[in-house]
């Protein structure tokens, strides 16, 4: 199994003096972050997109460039890329760049996103919001696959026979599809063969094994080979060397990045600390506790998917650079090597 790490770059104000870092700090933290991730041998750092001020991360492959300029061999992916406000024409090339300047380290995880600032934001109709993904997802899917193409949608103007430069050194961009684990983008991963990406931070795992069957039973009825269909989960997390103390540690950050960044900033979530530890308890959502109790969770969920990778999203809100850096360390020295030999094919 992939262990890996994912952020948003949130700019949450810090529970003791109200105050958020700088943009110009939090990018400078990912990059230190994704840097360490990469020494201590963790295997993919992801890097999401959001439009609005309490962010740090609007340009998604401009921060992964950055990355791969400090990194060797990590992966380095988008946590998603809001497709259906985006030009296809444009991913492609920026990530096939960032694929040559990373020698062949990029993927794009592409989404519908949950937050919604960026469809007004660049000239969108959220009412269109599923058929800009669906035709967008076909259109990347035809430059990956062509240097030169020709195609006509509804969206965007048409290519005639127009060279999209420029091509990665990967004979193809890895694409995953990024889902909150809605059944029509389920099953739109499984019929196209793209590898899912799946986002869960509050709803219990089991509840989402149903979904897991469903793309993997489209996948195969659609003729994809069972390689094809990779899965990732993606969650939040948070450890150290006593339960209780991870637990104590994570809770005001956890409490305070829900309360800060909504999608809806007129719908804050106050999360209550009992509602916190029942996401933390063995079959919930949240990975808070000791390296032994991240492990078993981990191996928990690997039974209800059949997983190939896992990220963490461990720097929320406005958890120290020093505690991020220790997540780390144990992540990386305590879990990941546990875990990779538990789910090693025999």
């Amino acid at each position: 199994m992939e262990i890996g790490l994912y952020t948003f770059g949130e700019l949450t104000p810090h529970p003791d003096n109200g105050k958020p870092i700088s943009a110009r700090q939090r990018l400078q933290e990912i990059l230190a972050a994704a840097k360490l991730a990469d020494e201590a041998g963790l295997d993919v750092f992801a890097v999401g997109e959001h439009h609005r001020l309490d962010f740090s991360i609007a340009a998604t492959p401009v921060v992964l460039a950055a990355i791969a300029q400090v990194t060797n061999r990590i992966r380095l992916a988008s946590a998603v890329t809001i497709l259906s406000t985006a030009d296809p024409v444009r991913v492609f090339e920026d990530f096939a760049t960032v694929d040559l300047l990373s020698d062949g380290r990029a993927e794009v995880i592409a989404g519908r996103g949950v937050f919604t600032e960026s469809f007004p934001l660049f000239g969108y109709d959220l009412a269109d919001y599923d058929a800009l993904f669906e035709e967008k997802i076909a259109l990347l899917l035809h430059l990956n696959a062509a240097e030169r193409v020709t195609w006509q949608g509804r969206f965007r103007p048409a290519l005639h026979d127009a060279p999209i430069p420029p091509r990665p050194l990967q004979h193809r961009l890895p694409i995953w599809i990024g889902t909150g684990g809605t059944a029509d983008s389920v099953s739109r991963a499984g019929v196209l063969g793209l590898p899912l990406s799946l986002a869960n931070i509050s709803v219990p795992p089991a509840r989402f094994a149903p979904l897991i069957d469903l793309y993997r039973r489209n996948g195969t009825q659609a003729g994809h080979s069972a390689s094809d269909l990779k899965v990732s989960v993606a969650t939040h997390l948070h450890v150290a060397k006593d339960a209780q103390d991870a637990l104590n540690t994570f809770y005001p950050h956890y409490a305070g990045y829900f309360r800060n960044h909504s999608p809806d900033p007129y719908r804050a979530r106050d999360i209550s600390r009992a509602e916190y530890e029942q996401l933390a308890s063995p079959e919930g959502a949240l990975f808070v506790g000791s390296p032994q109790q991240i492990v078993d969770k981990i191996l928990y969920e690997q039974r209800l998917f059949r997983h190939q990778r896992f990220l963490a999203q461990i720097d929320i809100g406005g958890l120290p650079f020093s505690k991020v850096a220790r997540v780390i360390e144990i992540l990386a020295t305590q879990v990941a090597p546990v875990a990779r030999r538990a789910t090693a094919p025999p």
